[in-house]
């Protein structure tokens, strides 16, 4: 279950945000509110929703998912792929601070966008990306295993993200997309398989007891409520422009039952 969301407000730079899609440049007034209708969605989910204010330095910002990866037992504070969004992360480790007695980190030369990171459970699947190199997944998968959860990395060269290709809904329920569909590492999961032209909606989020979906996906919303999911349809479409998703826009964090020191054996508390 989660408890609180980090968000970031949206940049009037936004336009000038790494992307590779072709979809025109994004209205900044419509993600504004597209934002916010995001933020009351976690709040309709039970979420108490800290808001940042705008990084207009970094056009990216509002994707503050990237910055770090955030469990009930440790904070870690990633170093993105993109060395122009690398400042981001100051922001948000002053707000991480507030809330994890100690911060880990990834340091150079490794990569690591949080976008790559995928939790199930006590176990995090890692994407090797053009974001996130061997080394970056390398670091956090020793750190998460000291305090006590099992990795697993996979490869994906389809997507910016690993996140942009598979989320987990819980009940071992996977919405998969592409090649991650048949990547053996997700092979004991009931899989949502995304068709080619609703890959986009791979990227939905499961919010204690809903799930936010991308509006305009008929055939996977469809798929997914026939599970018995309540959902949850937002318009993404600026954020689309810039190759942000769902769960890009926030970071999700869970109630944590103490804090967790880590130690050269595994974890104590």
């Amino acid at each position: 279950m989660f408890a609180e969301a980090i968000v970031r407000g949206v940049p009037e730079t936004l336009h000038s945000g790494i992307t590779s899609a072709d979809l025109g440049r994004p209205d900044h007034t419509k993600a504004v509110a597209q934002h916010l209708r995001y933020t009351q969605a976690l709040e309709k989910c039970g979420l108490e929703v800290t808001a940042l204010d705008a990084a207009e330095k970094y056009p990216d910002s509002v994707f503050i998912e990237d910055t770090a990866v955030v469990t009930a037992r440790c904070g870690i504070l990633a170093r993105p792929g993109a060395e122009s969004r690398r400042g981001e992360v100051r922001g948000v480790e002053e707000e991480l601070s507030r809330r994890y007695e100690t911060l880990e980190r990834i340091i150079d030369p490794g990569t690591l966008d949080g976008g790559d990171v995928l939790q199930v459970g006590d176990h995090f699947y890692i994407g090797l990306t053009s974001r996130t190199n061997l080394e970056g997944a390398r670091q956090l998968a020793e750190i998460l295993q000291g305090y006590g959860y099992g990795v697993s990395l996979v490869e994906s060269r389809e997507y910016l993200h690993l996140k942009s290709g598979v989320s987990y809904l819980g009940d071992n329920v996977l919405v998969v997309a592409g090649e991650l569909a048949t990547n053996g590492e997700f092979g004991v999961f009931d899989k949502i398989v995304v068709g080619p032209h609703e890959e986009y909606c791979a990227n939905c989020i499961r919010v204690n007891d809903h799930v936010l979906v991308p509006a305009g996906f008929e055939k996977t919303r469809e798929q997914i409520a026939a599970r018995g999911y309540e959902l949850i349809e937002l318009e993404m479409s600026e954020f689309r422009k810039v190759d942000g998703g769902l769960s890009c826009l926030s970071l999700r964090l869970p109630g944590r039952g103490g804090d967790l020191r880590r130690t050269s054996a595994g974890v104590e508390r």
